[in-house]
């Protein structure tokens, strides 16, 4: 009698495209393990990500304004939800295994450090060989979680999530076959992390007061449409266009829409992620991670993992220490080690 899971790996055999990842057909995980009686191994993978506990830790990141005052704005955590819904909603009109896309979605920002890209900017600077958030991301999967064990997914969601990242200058499509993931879902992942940070910054930016929508590069907003919404689904579409014209060979865009997105994407650069305000928040963030780089490695048995000392060494310790955190832990932990507390005296009648 065949499993649940059983049943559902049929399904996905009957209901997929055939250039569709299938969970039956996985290169398998890191170490052997039984499968679940229920859920197939992209399932459980997707699930094993929202238990963590780095993604819990993903809602006190940063997206792009450190612990901004208003309720509306983005963090880490609801950016990742965002890609992950425009992920699966190009993954089901081309007939993909939704839930892969959604785990590689799911798990591709939680090696993000405290203070979005203006942290990992510091992080790569202190950090001996640099850091990069995608490769934190697959540490964390790989060894970090589940006390130093990793949660132990299979090999598809490991490499979207290694191969998301674009870079100030990468593109979401069109690179190179060594360069790009493997399956069409998590190339799905590649581009849909962009489509939503590209619009919802815009959105923040707006309500920041910080960008005024008639400041957005003209022939952009001609293309792709002058709202959020017009925008994202103007990239959604053509994509799942471009891709099926091309028989689903691999995740595609045209190139009125892809220049139009790198356009926008270079305007927020330059409008946004480094102006005057971002670089003055750029000194603060280095003041703070520096400072607690140097503090954390100088009283290692107080902060640090003594297994990862042991096996890898400090600065790689520190490194997963200060990267794991979340922006309001940085700063906690920095005014406990470097601001001084008023001192109170002993209480007396004549005081009161």
């Amino acid at each position: 009698m065949s499993s649940i899971r059983e049943a559902l790996e049929q399904r996905e055999r009957e209901m997929l495209a055939p250039q569709a990842a299938r969970s039956a057909d996985s290169r398998g995980r890191l170490r052997p393990e039984p499968e679940d009686d229920v859920r197939p191994a992209f399932q459980h993978d997707r699930d094993r990500i929202i238990h963590s506990k780095a993604f819990r830790r993903l809602k006190h990141k940063t997206q792009v304004f450190f612990a901004p005052a208003g309720d509306h704005y983005r963090t880490r955590l609801t950016h990742t939800l965002e890609v992950s819904q425009i992920a699966r909603t190009i993954s089901k009109v081309l007939r993909l295994h939704e839930e892969l896309t959604e785990a590689i979605a799911l798990g591709h920002d939680l090696g993000h450090t405290p203070f979005g890209h203006t942290g990992e900017h510091v992080l790569d600077a202190l950090i001996p060989g640099g850091f990069n958030h995608y490769e934190q991301s697959l540490r964390i999967v790989d060894v970090l979680e589940n006390d130093g064990r990793g949660l132990n997914l299979t090999w598809e969601v490991r490499d979207g999530i290694a191969r998301h990242s674009k870079g100030k200058e990468g593109a979401p499509v069109g690179v190179a076959s060594d360069k790009r993931a493997v399956t069409l879902e998590g190339q799905i992942m590649r581009v849909a992390d962009l489509i939503a940070y590209v619009n919802h910054d815009i959105d923040d930016a707006v309500r920041a007061g910080m960008l005024n929508p008639a400041s957005l590069p003209r022939e952009p907003v001609q293309t792709l449409g002058a709202t959020s919404s017009a925008r994202i689904a103007r990239m959604v579409k053509d994509v799942v266009t471009e891709t099926q014209n091309a028989g689903l060979t691999e995740i595609r865009m045209s190139p009125p829409v892809l220049e139009a997105t790198l356009a926008m994407r270079r305007f927020l650069f330059d409008a946004v992620y480094e102006n005057n305000v971002a670089t003055a928040e750029f000194t603060k963030a280095h003041g703070i991670l520096s400072g607690l780089w140097e503090k954390v490695r100088e009283r290692p048995d107080e902060f640090l993992d003594r297994r990862i000392i042991d096996q890898e060494g400090i600065d790689v310790a520190a490194r997963d220490f200060l990267a794991g955190m979340t922006d309001r832990f940085a700063v906690a932990l920095y005014e406990r080690l470097f601001i001084p507390k008023p001192w109170v005296g002993p209480i007396s009648w004549n005081q009161l």
